[in-house]
Order: structure tokens, then sequence, then C-alpha cells
């Protein structure tokens, strides 16, 4: 952390650019060639595909070559034209759409079938994708809960039902004119023939007046019944890394459809980008570079949102890989991002910074004094395993996770529905879990399936704490599969996969739970009444359970709850041990690999998606053991890299190249102060002497705690602990009574003088104490000034400790 510290390390990383043997651009050459898509099905005379090629050289640089590649069309006869890099129908067959760049090769394989047959417009999957390519339908238009000018459709186009109704009911011969469908409202404000207030979106040559003039023209058919869905959405390529500023790659997006067909959407889809700075996406599907970085760029068509990764370097940047060996796979994936983005990782960090990093993180303390002398003086090779070992056995590191599920599970009394004594058991019961080595997946379980008395049955108290049925469908669905389902209550998520219909579907699971008092007017029961239905707000029809991305359960003669508690926490569940995992690794990283931790989704994807992957498995691997994958990060190379950054990844915050500061949280801030000072903190309903992290009650806490951003519980969103620093945390710290009354009442200073400690003694034990280090000389010298020859200097040996107390040194895990 200290400027000569980071000046040597850039000085170290130029000096590695120096002597490697770097990959020069200019010497690179195409080592791979690849045709998107793979498969190319015209399903009838006015189908097309468009078609890329893309060519990959020797340092990993993507090049679209889609005009510079040789085409060739082989088949049996003429089923296709190819021209502008687009296949056109001209028979059935099939046959082989080739390509070569130089020695490459790469091919598409081409079906043509129904050529004689011509598809009528259709409502849904034409008309209803160009109200959304163009905008109508968005929530800043005519997709507002108000409508736009009179004029209101679904968001999104939610509910094509009411839609179509508003479209061919509404205003009759005005908005839709069937004899003269130029004339149509619809159409003559889209091209800007009279006023709209949002202004021109197309011209009268594009496909989209072409479609929707067809439309018109055929008598507006509703083809909501029977048609086929949308089942899935390509989107090619996959991902690509560019080179310099300005340059582009076309993207295609292809839509499969239930009845087995397939359809070029590029000119349908609604594409974005979620770093324009890097990567910037046009309507067309053409990705332009940027800043150098990473960007994930997306197209959304009917309910589905796909993406791919753009990965944006410096032209003619020179490389060389360290040569540092992975301690295990969770290196191997990271390094090989960080190959990827030409991004050098920082150094390993001191001893001395490990053993402090990792207490705060495993058991919410700081080391001893003595403990710090004696690690950073063990010679032992392994010492910083040990040392992991020996602080996840600590009771200690139950109590940091039972507060981090108290948090995830908004575990609070709550007047008239949850007692205190029903919360602390419920408390008590998540320690117990941890310290007696539970599975997190049998955990998870025993919770979402339980019933019976939120005594003699704790955990019962999740669905006591949130009895709305809605509520606590979302809160299962972000707590352990990390997916926010408040969107689809009232319309389809506008940059996810959820509709209305999973949203209501899984609700359903919850819909049968019911509650009663028990013997103790404190106590409730809950229990499956076996009856209760959830009621679509769009058909008004009852849904049925439903998986997330899956399928209608058989419920008869079972509790929902149990047969939806299997499939939360099943193996083929794709969200629930990923989610855990990054939970656990945001915990120690101090930012998930999908971040935040509880917004999975395709338009937030992973900066690692591989690392992400493979600690969902490993936690499967390990059976659920919490502490097997801590263990796992904390014994990684990524975990214990310093912060001190170098040139390359200054700028990086997603992809662990160096570690990240992090100010404590409350809990563990306050525990620590207590700590250092030996002043323990009187606590709300506990004895003197306990930690902060035991409070069971959320509701409850001190100024301190709340100043610092303890988390309330009152709902399962990460965001709830706050981290940030703020004014009135620095004005509590310099001066309220917390740090500078224990700092005289611990008397830690006058008890070292008193018994003859000599000034830099006492000066030794406090940096000890707080920063796991001893003073520099340079620090000596100015605090020599401080104390001057004062004979007994306890209160400028006091202020200096203040001061350490409110350094960002101390404030800060690093």
């Amino acid at each position: 952390m200290m400027t000569l510290q980071r000046i040597a390390a850039s000085l170290l990383a130029f000096a590695s650019l120096l002597v490697a043997d770097p990959l020069r651009a200019d010497e690179a050459k195409f080592v791979e060639l690849t045709v998107y898509p793979a498969n190319a099905a015209l399903n009838h005379a006015d189908d097309y595909q468009a078609v890329v090629a893309v060519a990959k050289r020797d340092d990993g640089i993507s090049i679209d070559v889609t005009n510079q590649v040789e085409w060739q069309l082989d088949t049996a006869g003429d089923i296709a034209a190819f021209a502008e890099s687009t296949l056109h129908p001209l028979a059935n067959g099939a046959g082989q759409l080739r390509a070569k760049l130089g020695d490459l090769h790469a091919s598409c394989q081409v079906t043509v079938s129904n050529v004689e047959t011509t598809n009528p417009v259709s409502y849904r999957h034409d008309v209803i994708p160009v109200l959304v390519r163009a905008g109508c339908n968005s929530g800043a238009c005519h997709g507002s809960a108000r409508g736009k000018d009179g004029f209101m459709l679904s968001l999104f186009g939610f509910d094509p039902k009411a839609d179509y109704d508003r479209l061919t009911r509404e205003l009759s011969t005005r908005r839709i004119n069937r004899a003269l469908p130029d004339d149509s409202l619809l159409l003559v404000k889209a091209v800007g023939g009279v006023p709209h207030t949002g202004g021109k979106l197309f011209d009268h040559d594009t496909v989209y007046y072409g479609k929707l003039r067809s439309w018109i023209e055929q008598g507006v058919p509703n083809d909501l019944e029977g048609a086929p869905t949308v089942e899935s959405v390509e989107f090619y390529p996959p991902r690509i890394v560019l080179e310099g500023t300005g340059t582009t790659q076309q993207f295609v997006a292809i839509a499969n459809y239930s009845d087995g067909s397939t359809r070029d959407v590029t000119n349908l889809a609604v594409f974005s980008s979620n770093n324009d700075s890097v990567a910037k996406l046009d309507g067309a599907g053409i990705a332009t570079s940027g800043a150098r970085g990473e960007a994930f760029v997306m197209a959304r068509f009917d309910t589905h949102t796909v993406g791919s990764q753009v990965i944006v370097l410096p032209d003619g940047l020179d490389y060389q890989a360290p040569e540092t060996q992975p301690a295990n796979y969770i290196d191997e994936l990271v390094d090989s991002k960080l190959t990827d983005l030409r991004i050098l990782p920082s150094e390993t960090c001191s001893d001395a910074e490990f053993l402090r990093r990792l207490s705060i993180d495993t058991i919410g303390m700081l080391p001893t004094p003595e403990e710090v002398e004696q690690f950073v003086n063990d010679r032992t090779p392994d010492k910083r395993a040990k040392k992991i070992e020996e602080l996840v056995a600590r009771d200690e590191f139950s109590e940091i996770w039972a507060l981090k599920l108290a948090e995830l599970l908004m575990v609070r009394s709550e007047v008239n529905r949850v007692d205190y004594k029903a919360m602390f058991l419920y408390s008590q019961w998540l320690k117990k879990q941890i310290d007696d080595g539970v599975p997190l997946d049998q955990m998870v379980k025993d919770l979402l399936s339980a019933s019976g008395s939120t005594f003699d049955t704790p955990q019962t108290n999740f669905y006591q704490i949130e009895p709305d049925t809605n509520k606590i469908s979302e809160n299962v669905a972000q707590s352990f599969l990390g997916i926010r389902m408040q969107c689809a209550q009232c319309h389809n998520h506008p940059f996810d996969r959820w509709t209305m219909d999973d949203y209501y579907g899984f609700t359903a699971f919850f819909s049968q739970i019911n509650r009663k008092r028990g013997s103790d007017y404190r106590e409730w029961m809950i229990y499956n009444r076996g009856a209760g239905e959830v009621n679509h707000p769009v058909s008004g029809q009852q849904v049925a359970p439903k998986f997330l991305g899956g399928e209608a359960p058989d419920t008869k003669g079972r509790d929902r709850r149990e047969i939806m508690a299997e499939w939360v926490t099943s193996e083929e569940n794709p969200w629930f041990a990923p989610n855990i995992a990054n939970r656990v690794w945001a915990h120690f990283m101090g930012v998930g690999v999908v971040e935040p931790v509880d917004d999975f989704r395709v338009s937030n994807p992973a900066s690692n998606p591989a690392l992400l992957a493979s600690l969902g498995d490993h936690l499967i691997d390990y059976r659920y053991d919490l502490r097997q994958l801590v263990r796992d990060i904390c014994n990684s190379n990524a975990y214990q890299r310093s912060t001190v950054t170098n040139e390359s990844n200054e700028t990086d915050l997603r992809n662990f190249a160096h570690a990240v500061p992090r100010r404590l949280p409350a809990e563990t801030l306050l525990d620590c102060v207590c700590q250092v000072t030996e002043n323990p903190e009187k606590l709300p309903g506990l004895p003197l002497g306990s930690r902060a992290v035991e409070i069971a009650d959320g509701r409850s806490g001190t100024y301190f705690l709340t100043t610092f951003g303890r988390a309330k519980r009152e709902s399962v969103c990460a965001c709830e602990v706050q981290t940030d620093p703020t004014l009135s945390q620095a004005l509590h710290m310099l001066n309220g009574n917390t740090v500078h009354a224990k700092v005289q009442q611990g008397n830690l200073v006058g008890r070292m003088l008193d018994s003859g400690s000599t000034v830099d003694e006492v000066l030794d034990a406090i940096y000890l104490r707080c920063l796991a280090r001893k003073p520099t000389e340079e620090e000596r010298q100015q605090i020599a000034q401080i104390v001057g020859d004062t004979q007994k200097p306890k209160a400028e040996l006091e202020d200096v400790f203040w001061a350490v107390l409110n350094s960002r040194e101390f404030l800060f895990n690093h």
C-alpha cells in the first residue's frame, strides 16, 4: 500500500517486459477459421440467413474476415444463392457453404426446405418484434404504465392479446386503416409523416415498414393461438478478441422455434452492450471496439436475451505471460483470463499482510502481536496453508458465517409475528449448522421444507419473518439462486429470460403455506394446508407450480415446498451451487465473479464464466462443505496477491489481478476496535465481552453499527450491508466516543508505561495489534517529534493509538 512498493512493482513489471521474448502482433498468423452459424436452415421462400467468418491469430486476436475469404457454395444443384454474405433459398435440398482463407478452411451446412411456401406476416413473430425493436412498447414510450399520448402497449409485449385489441380496436380506421394501409396512423407516425413524440422510427423502404404494411394489408391476422413459440436464441460469434480502436465485428442472431424451424432475427433483435466505451453494438449487430477492456454484447428477441464476450486490446500490445505456477484450479482459470486480457498479476502479499487479511476474513478478528511475530518468523514452506486450516476450525469462523446467513435470511424480530425468543433460536440454529459442518444444500433443503413450531423447529421462522407469498417466492429465488424475479411480477423481465408465467409458476410452490398460534402466544405453527392456488393476473387462470426454466412437477399428495426444496438444491439446478460459491468467493475477494452477487442474469454476466462454473462444480464435489471451498480460495495465488498494482492491472476491478482493499464490515470493525483496545462493548441482549457478530436480532444494534452500515435485514438484497465510507463514519471515528473512549478506558498505553515499557515497545505493540506490522523508521521519527522529551508520554502515545485506529490501513482489509 506504500508508494515505493507501487513504484517497485511497476518497475519490475516493466523490466519483465524488457527481458521477455514477447509475441508481437505483426508476427502473428492466422491459425483458425470459423463460420457462423455452423448450420443454416432456410425454411420458406422468403427466408434468408446471414453468415460471418471469423479468423483467429496465434496471439488470440479475432478478425472479421467475412469479406476476405473465398466463398464457395457446394450443392447438388442450385438450392441457394449467396450474395453480400447472405444465403437465399432457390430450391429444396442440402449442401455446404465453404470458406477458404489461405490454408485455412471452414464450412456451413445449408438446408433448404418448403421453398414453394411463402409465409404470411405473423402478428406474434413479425409485428410484435418490430414494435419492440422500434422501442414503441418500451417503458419510456407506449409501454409505460399509463401509455403515451393516448396509446398504451404492454411493456416489451408481455401481453400480446391486449396489445392486439388496442392496435386493431381503438381509434378504428385511424390507427389501422385496412382499406388504405399507408394512411394507418401506426405507419404514418412511425415514418414521421405527422408529429410523433417518439420521432421518426424508420423509413418507407425498411423491412419494418414492409412487415407492418403487409400485416395491415392482409387484414391484421391474429395468430396468437397455435403459432410456434421461440424456444431459444443463438448469438454469434460467442466470443471475440478485438485489437485496436475502431475494429468491427458483425454479429448474427438466430431464433429457434418450437416447430423446429429457425430464423435470422438480426434485423429484429434489440442489441445492447454493458460497456459501450469498450465495445458498442449498433442496430445492425455490428460491434465497434473502443478502449481497452471487456464488454458483454447482447441480443434480445421475444423473451430471450443472449450475449457474447468481447475483449478489446491495444493495437500492437507486447505481452509475456508470467511463469508463476498456479496453486490450484482457481489460479489456472484466473490466470487464463488474465492472459486473454494481457494483464500481469500483482506480486504475492507479505506474510504479515496475508495473516491480517486471512484473520479478518475467516474469524472477524485481528491477529495478536504474538501471532504476527510467530508467523512472520516461521520459515516452514506450508505455513500459510496451516494457518488457513487453523482459522477455519475456530468457533469464530462459524460466527462469521452465521452472521452472513442471518443477513441473507433476514433474521430479525417482528412485532406480533416473530418474537425475540423465536428469532434467537433461529439464529442459534444457523450457527449450529455451521458448527456441525452440515452441508449447505442440506441446510437449505431443511429450511425451505420446514414445518412445525417456530420454537421447536427454528428454521420455520423463514416463513414467519416474511408471510407474503409473492415475497417468499422472490426471496427464495434471490437468496438461493441469485435470481431477481421482482420485474416479472408485473411484466416479462426486460433483460433476462423470466416471464410472468415463470414468476407465478414458481410462486405457486408457496401458495399452500398456513400459520396458526401455538400454545405459547409467542409461538407460531407453520404447516402445509394442502389447498390454495395462484392466479395469473393477466389471464386470471390458475397457475401450476413450475420450476424456474424447467418443468411443472407432479405435486399431488405432497407438500409443494418439499418438491421445490429438492429441486433448488439438486445438482441439476444450474444456479444453486454457483450462487452459493459466488457469495463465498465475494466474501474473500471483495467482489463476486457475478456482481452484484444476487443478480444472476444474461445481461449481468460472470466476469469469468469458467471460474464460476468450476467453483460451483467443486462445491458439489465437496458435498457442499463450506470449509473446503474456503480452503481452496484462501490457498490460491489470486487471494494472496498484493493490493499494490502494476501498469497493466491498475484499472482492473473484476478479474482478480490484484487484491482489492475492503472496508471492514460494521460488526467486524467494532470487534477489532474492542480487541486492540482491550475494552469490550456492551451490546444489546448480550453479556459484556460478547462480539458484535453475535448479535442475533437484525433490529438491534448500536449507533456505531448503524453508522457503519450494519444490515437492517429488511430485505434479502446483498446491498443491505453497506461498506462504502461516509462522512458520518469519518466524523464518528474522529470525534465520537467509541474510539477515543476505548483508547482511554482500555488504558493499554498507561499499563505498558507503568510496567516499564519503552516508547518504542509501546509503538510496536500498537502497530502490531492494529496493522500487523511494526512502525517504519519514518513513522518512528515523526512520532519521536510528537513525544519529545516527555518522561511518561501517555497522552501523546494515546493520540498515536487514536490516529492509527483512524488510519485507512486499519479501517480497510488489505
